[in-house]
């Protein structure tokens, strides 16, 4: 199940785009020159980015095997971003193929190339639908993600580094808890988010975006910590994406990577 019909003149390739800056940072195709000039203008101001949207992924599959290991059959993705494989479903349904799956995107472009690059998948599993984290009720109350999701039982929530584009005076932590109030017990967060506090100045970087389709809100531990709010935090807490339940020996450039991720149970 899918949105279909975005017309083509909504996709704005004038102005770098976030998601697919960070397609081009995973080393995907589906990206444009003004999106890979901002990425080099980021990665001159913060070398270390490529190592942490990269690590940033990594995260995402180990949550993601984590929430189904855990006996998780459905999870609400919001925030999807260009889908670069593998990605949740394809994770979810290489343990467990009866996961369900909705993916969530306020931008056009994303939304067409999920719909191509994600055509014939996981039919009857995964839903992909046109809604705004800005207005969270209105992504719970969607067709396309009630389709998919019930919330009278468990749900694994994966807010993978989108409550960044969410300024302070927009209350971030106020959106996070109406998904949260939504969900059932047993429920899960996963939640990365960029952080102001691993490196001692990343205004030019956090400028690149200001500049692009959404701008970007770094924050400090403290701050990313409040988002899970109501959750219980599986070990090890809140950390540096590598060193959340790492597969092996973190990189030796792990303490660079500019994210903080967990995940928390209700």
């Amino acid at each position: 199940m899918a949105d279909r019909g975005t017309p083509a003149e909504e996709i704005d390739t004038s102005r770098p785009h976030p998601a697919r800056m960070y397609d081009y940072f995973l080393g995907g195709k589906d990206n444009y020159e003004v999106d890979r000039s901002a990425a080099h203008r980021i990665m001159e101001t913060a070398p270390e980015v490529l190592v942490s949207v990269r690590e940033n992924r990594s995260f995402m599959n180990r949550a993601v095997r984590f929430l189904v290991h855990n006996g998780i059959r459905q999870i609400l993705d919001i925030g999807t971003g260009l889908p670069t494989s593998p990605n949740v479903h394809e994770i979810a349904h290489s343990i467990a193929p009866d996961v369900r799956v909705a993916y969530v995107d306020n931008d056009p472009i994303v939304n067409v190339h999920a719909n191509a690059l994600m055509a014939g998948k996981g039919v009857g599993h995964t839903s992909i639908v046109m809604a705004d984290l800005h207005d969270p009720q209105a992504v719970l109350d969607h067709p396309g993600v009630r389709k998919v999701i019930d919330f009278d039982q468990p749900v694994g929530l994966s807010l993978v580094a989108i409550v960044h584009f969410i300024a302070d005076a927009q209350d971030p932590w106020g959106v996070v808890a109406t998904l949260r109030d939504a969900l059932p017990a047993g429920s899960y967060l996963v939640l990365s988010h960029t952080a102001n506090d691993i490196h001692p100045d990343r205004t030019e970087a956090e400028a690149v975006y200001n500049s692009s389709t959404a701008a970007l809100k770094l924050r400090t531990h403290a701050e990313i910590l409040r988002f899970f709010d109501g959750f219980e935090l599986v070990e090890p807490g809140l950390v540096q994406v590598p060193f959340w339940r790492p597969d092996g020996e973190p990189a030796h450039d792990a303490r660079a990577v500019g994210y903080y991720g967990g995940v928390g149970r209700l």
